[in-house]
């Protein structure tokens, strides 16, 4: 079975304008309107792969929101209910475009659903720089995060790496093909149960300082991570976390 991927991201923030200033400074992306709607794109390489919008409902911490393509939003939204899954926003339909769903997982983590109207959720292959490249779950329970995503999505577990203190890193993927991890986070750790996206950069040092001089901060990094790759994350101006992924030599 083939498994869903991630196909597209929102950045909703509290000040589209600023974040727009700081995105394209730090990671190179582009901005393009979206046609019929008030809705601006982020570009990579000349391809849209988000688009950035007012959080909703107002008060809500920035935050970026990871869409992944399903055959039907309708019949997905159903299932993640019947896993013990909630629903933010129900099925919703963009005009000539496709439809989607907002959903959190039962450990709290929040993401999206997706069908396109063309029914394409794009091609499997290695992210290129400017591209989301990693898809890392920290959660309540990694094993219990991992069978709701199994469930719902038909992915695989791939390696379970043993960090020590810091417990077990999980590796997931679809097709033998490796897409994010998943960890348990550690007594203590302020953070509630979440998504965090990773961008592939030339160099995951460079993009930290292009982070700080424009207004953002790193809250972890830059570091060496086990193959050789290496990553900072970060905070916008706004609040949003995201993280730099740098492939190593």
């Amino acid at each position: 079975m083939s498994g869903a991927r991630f196909v597209w991201f929102d950045l909703m923030t509290s000040d589209p304008k600023k974040a727009e200033a700081f995105y394209t400074k730090v990671l190179g992306w582009g901005t393009q309107p979206f046609a019929g709607m008030a809705y601006t794109m982020w570009t990579a390489n000349g391809a849209p792969l988000g688009g950035i919008g007012d959080v909703q409902p107002p008060g809500t911490p920035p935050h970026w929101l990871g869409y992944i393509g399903v055959a039907n939003v309708d019949e997905a939204v159903r299932k993640a209910e019947s896993l013990g899954g909630r629903t933010f926003v129900p099925g919703t339909d963009i005009p000539n475009t496709g439809r989607f769903a907002v959903l959190a997982d039962p450990q709290g983590a929040v993401f999206a659903v997706y069908t396109g109207n063309d029914g394409h959720d794009g091609a499997d292959g290695d992210p290129k720089v400017g591209e989301f490249s990693w898809h890392e779950l920290a959660t309540s329970d990694y094993k219990k995060g991992f069978a709701f995503y199994q469930a719902m999505f038909g992915w695989q577990m791939i390696a379970e790496h043993d960090m020590g203190p810091m417990g077990v890193y999980a590796i997931f993927g679809r097709d033998g093909r490796e897409m994010g991890g998943m960890f348990t986070i550690a007594p203590g750790m302020p953070m509630p149960p979440n998504w965090l996206q990773y961008v592939r950069v030339d160099s995951a040092d460079a993009a930290a300082e292009q982070v700080k001089a424009n207004g953002g901060t790193i809250i972890n990094g830059p570091m060496e991570v086990p193959g050789g790759d290496r990553i900072a994350q970060c905070l916008d101006p706004q609040g949003a976390a995201f993280a730099v992924h740098a492939k190593g030599a």
